[in-house]
């Protein structure tokens, strides 16, 4: 056994027993040698089943509000700096989303994500959210959670007395690469969101994109970045981009890349469920199958923000074939 493979189990023990692994490690594992890749997914995998077992946590997407967003995000195709040609909607009646909720469940989905394309929710919108979910909770019955932008405290209060499960506000990128994606809020504003939605009692979904052009190590700087919240839901997005923002010529990522962020975040995160959201359909030949089996353990499926993706139906073929469970 070489030393690289030795390290992989010297690592995987330590997240067995409970020791943990260091950024440190986390960094070393980032950077070997692309041979290896295989040996660190086959790893990973074997934490996400210990940890896990086989379950694939499903997720629907809503998005309610789809509008020029008044932050200039770079990889967004919903912000109003950037001329992308999507549609735009305002907040659709209870009613539709009621419908396209059930449909969800129906469907097989575990939770249902409300997501509005907004710096903030003005105090109107946020009581139109609110009864939304109370519709969702009392006409449907499946796990809500909600992705509205920067939260007061008073907002995420309302939103776990309403028993929405988790806030989803992503990081995006590191500290390091923020500046660079976005100039009119900042990373720190972000880490308040994630605070203010922790204090509530909120469980977290956090993560981000990979593919902005971001370094190696400023993908191993969110991985560790993202330890440190231990979010109860890590969503990685594989950039797509989008014709009319600033990453519209992009170069994809090599797939070895995608495999170990996802693997290295299962050795910093054991008991999180570790998503493949945005990007699945387009930048992976398998739809995920691979990724689902080197640390991920959950997918949205029936699309996304601003594009489609796999049928639902499609989708619950895959992890069964790969012999998992939805």
């Amino acid at each position: 056994m070489n030393n690289v493979l030795e390290f992989i189990r010297e690592c995987q023990e330590n997240v067995f027993s409970g020791i943990g692994i260091t950024s440190q490690d986390a960094e070393k594992l980032f950077n070997i040698p692309d041979e290896n890749v295989p040996d660190l997914a086959k790893a990973a995998n074997q934490i996400t089943r210990d940890f896990n077992g086989k379950k694939v946590d499903v997720e629907q997407l809503n998005n309610i509000k789809k509008n020029a967003c008044s932050e200039d995000c770079s990889f967004c195709g919903q912000s109003a700096f950037f001329d992308t040609g999507i549609e735009t909607y305002q907040l659709p009646s209870a009613e539709e989303v009621v419908i396209k909720a059930k449909k969800a469940k129906d469907e097989g989905a575990e939770s249902y994500c409300l997501v509005a394309a907004w710096r903030e929710p003005s105090t109107r919108d946020f009581d139109k959210v609110c009864n939304i979910i109370k519709e969702i909770n009392d006409k449907v019955g499946i796990n809500v959670e909600c992705s509205l932008g920067f939260l007061t405290p008073e907002q995420a209060k309302k939103l776990k007395e309403l028993n929405v499960k988790r806030y989803n506000h992503n990081l995006e990128t590191s500290k390091s690469k923020f500046s660079e994606i976005c100039t009119t809020h900042t990373y720190d504003d972000r880490l308040k969101t994630l605070q203010i939605a922790r204090n509530a009692g909120l469980e977290l979904c956090t993560g981000g994109i990979i593919g902005l052009g971001e370094t190696r190590k400023q993908r191993i700087e969110l991985a560790n970045e993202l330890a440190v919240l231990y979010p109860e839901e890590v969503t990685i997005n594989i950039l797509v981009p989008v014709p009319g923002t600033p990453l519209e010529l992009q170069v994809k990522l090599e797939n070895s890349e995608i495999v170990r962020m996802f693997s290295v975040i299962r050795f910093l995160l054991p008991e999180s469920v570790i998503k493949i959201s945005g990007g699945r359909e387009t930048n992976l030949t398998d739809s995920g199958e691979q990724l689902l089996q080197s640390g991920a353990n959950g997918i949205i499926t029936s699309g996304y923000l601003t594009m489609g993706g796999n049928e639902s139906e499609k989708d619950f073929n895959m992890i069964k074939k790969i012999g998992l469970e939805a």
